[in-house]
C-alpha cells in the first residue's frame, strides 16, 4: 500500500539539503526584518548570557586565591554572595533572552503562517488536484514548526555557543597562554572527526525522513480506508506491513543513535583527555608558583591553584556544545529542508489575478454562452472540444452523459476555477476572464455532489460565517427546501454541532443543507450537480421538491446523472467525448433514437415501456415518466 514510494511537485523528504543555506536564510529575513527591534535586544543580550557564564569561575578562583589559600575564611561568606548575584544575574538575562529570541521566532513564524495560507488560498484547483493535501498540511504545520524550533533550539543555540567557545578561548589566551595551548591541543584532531561524523550521520537523518514519511503514509492511507480493511479482513495483512514499515523506522534511528553516542564519547573522552593534560601541565606551574623558583625541566612560570580550577571549568564549557553538535546539525539540517518545502508552495504560481481593469456586475441577467470552447487537464490530453452552447437568463438546462464526457469540467469552467486553452465563456455578455472572480463566483452558486460540511452548527454551515446573511433569511431558505424538517429534530436545532465532514447528518441531510445554502446566498445562477442515487425514496422525493423550489426564477445549469431527474428542464445538452452532440427537449432527444435515447434506455429498461416515451406536444420533458 503505502510503502511504495510517493512522488508529487514537492520538495522530497530525502533531500535534506545543506544544515545553512545562505539563500535560504536570506530570503527567510524577510519574515524577520519586521521585528528586527527585538532582534537587536536578543543579540545585544547574548553576550551578557555567555560573559556571565565565562565570569563565575573568576569568582570561584578569586575564593581560592585570596581566601582558602591565605587561610583567611571569613571573606569566603562574599565570595558565596558574590557567585550565588551573578548566577541570579545569568538566570535572569538568560531568561530575557530566550524570551525575546523565541518571541521574534513566534512572530515571524506567525507572519509565515498568514502568508502561507493567504497565498494557498489563491492556489488554482490545478495545483490541489496534483499534490495530495497530507503534503500540503505538512508543509503549513510541520515545516513551520521546524523553523521555529530553528530559532529556539538551533541557529540561536549554534551562534551562542559559538560565542561562548570565542569567548572561552579569548580569556584562557589572556590568563595562561601556555596551559591554554596545551587545552587545545586536542582540538584539531575533535573537528576533523566532527567533520567526518556531519557526513556519515547526514545519510541517517536522510534515512529517518525516508522512514517517518512513509509511516505517515501508510496511517494516513489505512486509516482513511478503515471500513475496507476491516471489510475485506485485511487487518493481519495490514499489521504485518506496519511491523515492516516500522522496524525500517527503528533501524533507521538506531543507526543515527549509534553515531550520536559515538560523537557525545569521543567528545567526552576529549574533554576528559584535555582537563587530564591541563591537570598534568598545570601541576607543574602550580607546584613553581607555591615554591617560587624551578622545577625540573627549567619551567619558570607558575600559575595559582584557582588559575588551574577555572581552566578546568572552562574546558567543561568549551567541549559542551561539542557534545550537542548532531542535535543542533539536525535541527538545522532540517529547518534548511523545510525552509525550502515552505517556499516552493510560496512560489506557486496563484490563480490568474484579476486584470487591473476587471469589470464588476452588479445586476445579473443569468445570461451564459460557451463559445468553441477547448480544456484538456493535462497536456495532450483534451476534455472538451469546441464546446458551444448558450443559456437564456432564466432557462433550466440539463448537461447529461456517460462518465468522462466532461459534464463537471463545464462547471469548474463556468466558475474559473480552471480556464479553457481555447474559446470563451461568456456572463451577460462579458468575458468571465474579464471579471473579478471573487464577484463572478458570488453570482454563481454551485451545489455539488460530493457535499463538504465544516465543524460547527447547522446555522454556520448555512450561512458559513457571512454575518450579510440574516439569521431568519438561513431559516427561512431551510424551510424552503425541506431541511427544516431534520433540522427541527435535532436537539440544538440550527445550534446543533455537527461534526467533521457532517459525520452525524445522513447524506440526504448533507443535501439538502447545501440546498439551503445556496438559496440563502441568492445567487441568479444557479449550478446543480445533482446527486440523489444514494438515499432513499422518501428523501429523493424531498430533493427533487428543494431542486424545483431552487432553480425557480434562476438560471439553472443541472449535471444530470439519474435522467429522471430533470423532468423540469427547458432544455437537455448531450454531452459526448467531450463534444455537444445532441441537444433539445426531452421528447426530441428521445424521438431521435440517438446517444440520450440509449442512455434512458441503459437505465430504464426494466422499469417502463419506451414505446410510452415518443414525442408527444406540450412543454419540453413531456411524457415517460418512471
Amino acid at each position: 500500500m503505502a510503502a511504495r514510494a510517493q512522488h508529487d511537485g514537492f520538495h522530497e523528504e530525502e533531500a535534506l539539503g545543506k544544515a545553512y543555506d545562505t539563500r535560504l536564510m536570506r530570503r527567510l529575513w524577510g519574515y524577520i526584518a519586521p521585528h528586527r527591534k527585538t532582534v537587536w535586544i536578543s543579540v545585544a543580550l547574548l553576550p551578557l548570557v555567555q560573559g556571565i557564564e565565562i565570569f563565575q569561575p573568576l569568582i570561584v578562583k578569586y575564593g581560592i586565591d585570596h581566601n582558602l589559600s591565605q587561610g583567611r575564611l571569613q571573606g569566603l561568606a562574599w565570595v558565596a554572595l558574590a557567585f550565588a548575584g551573578s548566577v541570579l544575574a545569568h538566570g535572569i538575562v538568560q531568561y530575557l533572552y530566550l524570551y525575546v529570541m523565541n518571541l521574534t521566532g513566534q512572530r515571524a513564524m506567525r507572519d509565515l503562517r498568514i502568508e502561507i495560507f493567504s497565498h494557498v488560498q489563491r492556489l488554482p484547483s490545478r495545483f490541489f488536484t496534483q499534490n495530495p493535501l497530507g503534503r500540503v498540511m505538512t508543509r503549513m504545520t510541520n515545516d513551520i514548526e521546524n523553523l521555529n524550533e530553528m530559532f529556539s533550539s538551533g541557529l540561536v543555540a549554534l551562534v551562542g555557543d559559538f560565542v561562548k567557545m570565542i569567548g572561552i578561548v579569548a580569556i584562557m589566551v589572556s590568563v595562561n597562554l601556555s596551559l591554554a595551548l596545551v587545552t587545545f591541543s586536542i582540538v584539531p584532531v575533535l573537528f576533523a572527526l566532527a567533520w567526518i561524523f556531519r557526513m556519515r550521520v547526514r545519510g541517517a537523518f536522510r534515512e529517518i525522513r525516508v522512514r517517518i514519511a512513509r509511516i505517515n503514509a501508510y496511517l494516513q492511507e489505512s486509516l482513511s480506508g478503515m471500513k475496507i480493511v476491516q471489510l475485506f479482513a485485511r487487518e493481519n495483512r495490514n499489521m504485518e506491513d506496519f511491523r515492516r514499515i516500522n522496524g525500517e523506522y527503528r533501524d533507521a534511528n538506531i543507526r543515527s543513535i549509534r553515531y550520536d553516542a559515538l560523537l557525545f564519547s569521543v567528545v567526552e573522552a576529549a574533554g576528559r583527555l584535555a582537563i587530564a593534560l591541563v591537570v598534568w601541565y598545570g601541576a607543574g606551574l602550580v607546584y613553581a608558583h607555591l615554591h617560587g623558583g624551578k622545577v625540573p625541566g627549567g619551567v619558570t612560570a607558575g600559575i595559582t591553584i584557582g588559575t588551574l580550577y577555572v581552566f578546568i571549568d572552562w574546558i567543561g564549557k568549551f567541549f559542551e556544545p561539542i557534545r550537542d553538535l548532531s542535535a543542533k546539525y539536525s535541527i538545522m539540517q532540517s529547518a534548511m529542508a523545510s525552509c525550502e518545502r515552505i517556499f516552493e508552495i510560496l512560489d506557486e504560481p496563484p490563480e490568474r489575478p484579476d486584470a487591473p481593469d476587471a469589470r464588476r456586475l452588479d445586476r445579473v441577467r443569468g445570461e451564459i454562452e460557451f463559445r468553441n470552447v477547448s480544456f484538456a487537464y493535462n497536456d495532450g490530453d483534451e476534455i472538451l472540444h469546441d464546446v458551444s452552447f448558450r443559456v437564456a437568463p432564466g432557462e433550466k438546462v440539463a448537461i447529461v452523459g456517460h462518465t468522462g464526457a466532461g459534464k463537471t469540467t463545464i462547471i469548474k469552467l463556468l466558475s474559473r476555477l480552471y480556464e479553457p486553452q481555447r474559446g470563451e465563456i461568456w456572463l451577460d455578455g462579458v468575458d468571465v476572464r474579464d471579471l473579478r472572480a471573487r464577484e463572478l463566483r458570488r453570482h454563481v452558486g454551485v451545489v455539488l455532489q460530493d457535499v463538504f460540511i465544516f465543524s460547527g452548527d447547522v446555522d454556520y454551515n448555512i450561512r458559513l460565517g457571512d454575518d450579510a446573511i440574516p439569521e431568519e433569511r438561513a431559516r427561512e431558505a431551510a424551510r424552503h427546501v425541506n431541511a427544516d424538517r431534520f433540522v427541527r429534530r435535532l436537539p440544538a436545532g440550527y445550534h446543533e454541532e455537527i461534526r467533521e465532514g457532517g459525520g452525524n447528518l445522513s447524506a440526504g441531510q448533507r443535501q439538502l443543507l447545501s440546498f439551503a445554502r445556496a438559496l440563502a446566498h441568492d445567487p441568479p445562477i444557479l449550478v446543480l450537480d445533482e446527486a440523489t442515487s444514494s438515499v432513499d425514496t422518501d428523501t429523493e422525493l424531498l430533493i427533487r421538491d428543494a431542486v424545483r423550489k431552487l432553480m425557480r426564477g434562476r438560471s439553472s445549469i443541472v449535471i444530470a446523472h439519474r435522467l429522471s431527474t430533470i423532468r423540469d428542464v427547458d432544455r437537455i445538452i448531450v454531452l459526448h467525448k467531450g463534444r455537444v452532440r445532441e441537444e433539445g427537449t426531452h421528447a426530441e432527444l428521445m424521438a431521435r433514437r440517438g446517444i440520450y435515447f440509449k442512455l434512458y434506455e441503459l437505465q430504464y429498461r426494466d422499469q417502463e415501456p419506451l414505446v410510452d416515451l415518443a414525442p408527444a406536444p406540450g412543454p419540453a420533458m413531456g411524457g415517460g415518466g418512471r
